[in-house]
């Protein structure tokens, strides 16, 4: 009930946005190498990765009790995403908290005047702060709430912004079975961009299931994005045509407008230490080829993890074009072991 109340008092702010109409895009990016390898998207996967919490309140456990996690992510043209998270199990409240840092860095960049003459420089930023909490509700249930701040600042172009993610998680290990349910980036800006009306945030609704085989070392998970809007095509023809691209799909397959709405993915477990993972994201496929092009392994990509007492490294490879994949690694350290 609560959940259901604030997603209708922020909705009727008319704060929320989707496709390119939204400011703060990114918040999309995941901010974890396990949650990458995993398509991007994923609230329903329990695991002892405080990168996947920080995602989905509702996943942060009792076993992430003073979890450090530090991720790194190099994307295009020098652009650099750096994240780090920490969780606290405070007894007295039967409660799980989190705090976590999502910073993006787009380098240094020349600035100049309407003829051309370098006027100076400005060093772009994005980043958002963020704490969260969660409880457990009899034997299977889970949920928590994120309370973030977000800022941008583009030179003289700057803004800020609230948000509140909620989310519900539901884990029946005897069957293996996990389910998970988020509403995302709710909130309105605190201070809009300079000579602009206020904008939206990436606002979405996901919900997802993951499944552990009882005989075999495998796990499958099944996420559906945007489920407050059936067609998420982003519609911008003229660009389109005039890049040679067909990421928008402007055609009106049914089916096509449908699948774009999921991501799949699967792990292996090796062993109790090692772990494989593979995802693959349809909306990114079909947004990110090119027309008359390999497709190659857009919207496809991969991760390992190698868990130990007192550390655990995390890498995923994320492909957005045909020749163009990004590497994302992170660290977790249970600091309690040391």
């Amino acid at each position: 009930m609560t959940a259901l109340v604030a997603f209708s008092f922020l909705k009727d702010i008319h704060a929320q946005a989707i496709g390119g109409n939204a400011a703060y895009n990114f918040l999309k990016l995941p901010s974890a190498p396990q949650l990458s390898a995993l398509g991007g998207i994923n609230v329903s996967n329990i695991s002892s990765d405080l990168g996947l919490a920080a995602n989905n309140p509702a996943l942060i456990r009792t076993n992430l009790d003073q979890q450090l996690m530090v991720s790194f992510n190099a994307l295009y043209a020098g652009v650099k995403n750096f994240s780090s998270a920490y969780a606290y199990r405070y007894e007295p409240w039967s409660a799980n908290f989190s705090a976590a840092v999502h910073f993006l860095d787009y380098g240094n960049i020349i600035t100049t005047d309407a003829s051309g003459n370098i006027s100076g420089n400005m060093r772009p930023r994005d980043y958002s702060v963020q704490l969260s909490a969660s409880r457990s509700y009899e034997k299977h249930w889970h949920y928590g709430a994120t309370v973030k701040f977000i800022n941008s600042n583009y030179g003289i172009y700057r803004s800020s912004a609230i948000a509140l993610d909620l989310g519900v998680n539901y884990y029946d290990s005897t069957k293996g079975l996990q389910a998970g349910l988020l509403l995302k980036n709710m909130g309105a800006q605190l201070k809009k961009y300079e000579g602009s009306s206020a904008d939206g945030l990436p606002f979405d609704i996901q919900l997802g299931i993951t499944k552990k085989l009882a005989n075999a070392p495998l796990q499958f998970s099944f996420t559906a994005h945007h489920l407050h809007q059936f067609d998420i095509r982003y519609a911008d023809t003229a660009f389109d045509n005039s890049n040679g691209m067909q990421g928008s799909g402007r055609g009106s397959f049914t089916i096509d407008k449908v699948f774009r709405h999921f991501v799949f993915a699967a792990q292996v477990f090796v062993s109790d230490k090692i772990e494989l993972t593979a995802g693959y994201n349809h909306l990114k496929r079909r947004e990110l080829v090119i027309s008359n092009s390999a497709t190659g392994l857009t919207g496809f990509s991969i991760g390992a993890g190698a868990t130990f007492r007192k550390l655990q490294i995390r890498y995923a490879r994320s492909h957005y074009q045909n020749n163009t994949g990004y590497n994302q690694f992170a660290l977790n350290l249970p600091l309690d072991k040391f």
